[in-house]
């Protein structure tokens, strides 16, 4: 692939937005009452043929010699396979009102005035080249004054559902930043793809904010049932995987989830507790001073790291499942075991010798048998219900459909 960009060169152009999609049309119309009807101009986020544009002079169709295209030079770009030139206009875009719409003009290359747009690379002079892939660039419209755009936001199904392309008046529009991606020009050498490879660091950001990107754009599917970050402790409402014969229903072991809660409730009270106990200046024994320190420290972090997995999805726009809080779960679990620990051994400070280790086995052992006989219960959500629903006696999870909220 070249690195220089010349006249007669055959490019794509990829929006310098994190995520951006290619510059793309097809041989489809704007419908009826969207601007003018012509041919649809899109972005597409994936490598296709209709993402080519022929580079041209603005006022000359030849392709012969080789002549580099530089900052300031005006050029039109046809669509290599309906052969229509990019334009732009006054009418207004289909979805930013506020911008001028972007359409495919013209026969086997010619159109008009409307057609021309000047080529600007951000930080360049006057006579500096445009290169492939590191060369950011700018397409001014010459007559509208004007600047090449996406804006993001998701076509209806008649542009099958790509994005919008436009013109915005506004010529300081940060996503208005373009990028030569590919590059074919036979009268140019190639060069190396390792000049255009980006260093570690930059690879990494990238792929951070595309995934970041990705995520906060998720939109639920027709008909699928989503959650909020509210429900998810109190375990109000599960997820169904299978609807088949053999149905599997996502929902937490409401004894764990529950009790979880509890001993997050627990361990703040207990916290506030020891911080009042320490200003009055109550001192306990030093052996106790050191249990509770460790202890407080192992539930300090662990209460941060659930806040850590938890919290964020509130300010989160993007859809959301049941399954995001597993993470946040397994610190609150590791809580509720270090609280439960802290407890029992409380407990035995207040116990006579001989009791001491009686007691705990026994409450160990009535944990252990909850938590055992729960997972027996609710068992069948995650290894497959057939028969009835829960509201049939009988069904094998009758009587075990504890919220109305919950869907077995």
């Amino acid at each position: 692939m070249p690195r220089e960009v010349a006249f007669g060169s055959v490019v794509t152009l990829k929006n310098h937005r994190t995520g951006g999609g290619y510059l793309h049309s097809h041989w489809h119309l704007y419908p009826d009452g969207v601007g003018a009807r012509q041919q649809q101009i899109t972005t597409y986020t994936h490598k296709d043929e209709n993402n080519k544009w022929l580079v041209k002079k603005y006022n000359n169709d030849s392709t012969n010699g080789t002549e580099l295209l530089k900052h300031g030079d005006l050029v039109r770009l046809e669509h290599v396979l309906t052969r229509r030139n990019l334009h732009s206009h006054r009418e207004q875009a289909p979805i930013t009102k506020k911008h001028y719409q972007v359409t495919g003009y013209g026969e086997n290359g010619t159109g008009d005035a409307n057609d021309v747009w000047k080529v600007e690379i951000i930080g360049g002079v006057v006579g500096d080249v445009v290169t492939t892939v590191t060369s950011r660039l700018k397409l001014v419209h010459y007559l509208q004054n004007c600047i090449l755009t996406t804006s993001g936001k998701q076509l209806p199904k008649w542009a099958y559902e790509q994005q919008e392309v436009s013109c915005n008046p506004n010529l300081r529009d940060k996503h208005a930043i373009w990028n030569v991606e590919d590059n074919i020009f036979a009268n140019l050498p190639n060069v190396s793809f390792e000049v255009y490879a980006p260093g570690f660091f930059e690879r990494l950001i990238e792929s951070h904010a595309v995934m970041f990107q990705g995520n906060s754009g998720l939109k639920p599917k027709e008909g699928e049932i989503t959650s909020r970050p509210w429900q998810w402790p109190i375990n109000y409402r599960g997820q169904f995987f299978s609807g088949n014969s053999y149905r599997i229903y996502l929902l937490g072991n409401p004894i764990i989830w529950w009790s979880n809660l509890v001993f997050l409730a627990a361990f703040v009270i207990v916290f506030a507790w020891n911080a009042i106990q320490e200003q009055r200046g109550y001192k306990d024994p030093d052996h106790v001073i050191e249990m509770n320190g460790k202890r407080t420290l192992s539930c300090g972090w662990l209460f941060i790291g659930w806040l850590l997995h938890y919290v964020p999805f509130w300010a989160m726009g993007r859809v959301l499942y049941f399954h995001h809080y597993f993470p946040a779960l397994l610190f609150s679990s590791m809580l509720t075991g270090v609280v439960v620990s802290y407890l029992l051994k409380a407990l035995q400070s207040v116990l006579p010798e001989t009791l001491k280790n009686a007691v705990f086995h026994f409450f160990s052992g009535v944990i252990f048998a909850v938590i055992l006989y729960s997972f027996y219960l609710f068992s069948p959500l995650s290894y497959g219900m057939s028969g009835p629903n829960s509201n049939e006696p009988s069904s094998i999870m009758y009587g075990l459909k504890w919220l109305d909220s919950w869907e077995f």
